[in-house]
C-alpha cells in the first residue's frame, strides 16, 4: 500500500496524531477513535494493523497490553515526496511574512 493510500484515511491520520504525543495502549487509541469516529473496536483494530503493516508504527507487549509508537520512517519518504511541491506554498508563506512585517512597522511608524 502507497503511503497517501494509508494516509488518506482521516482515522489512520487521526491515530497517527493521537500517537505523535507519544506511545499509547491500543485500548487508549480505541478509546478516542471509537467517541469520535463512532467505529468498533475491531474496525480501529484494523486501522492499527494497516499502519503496522505499513511501518507507520511500532507496536510493543507489555503483558496484556500492545503500545503503539509512530515510526518516523515512512513519514520521512513523504516529507521527502512532498519536498518538490514545497515551493508552491513557501513562496507565498515567505510574502505574506513580509506583508506582516511591512504592517507592523506602519502601525509603530504611525505611532
Amino acid at each position: 500500500m502507497h503511503a497517501f493510500d494509508v494516509l488518506g484515511d482521516p482515522v489512520r491520520r487521526r491515530i497517527l496524531e493521537l500517537l505523535a504525543d507519544g506511545e499509547l495502549a491500543a485500548g487508549e487509541i480505541g478509546a478516542v477513535v471509537q467517541a469520535e469516529f463512532g467505529i468498533s473496536q475491531p474496525a480501529v483494530s484494523q486501522h492499527l494493523r494497516v499502519l503496522r503493516d505499513n511501518g507507520f508504527t511500532t507496536v510493543r507487549a507489555v503483558g496484556t497490553r500492545r503500545l503503539y509508537a509512530v515510526d518516523a520512517t515512512p513519514l520521512r519518504e513523504v516529507d521527502a515526496w512532498l519536498d518538490r511541491y514545497r515551493r508552491f506554498w513557501e513562496q507565498r508563506l515567505d510574502a505574506l511574512e513580509t506583508e506582516l512585517a511591512r504592517g507592523r512597522r506602519e502601525r509603530r511608524e504611525s505611532r
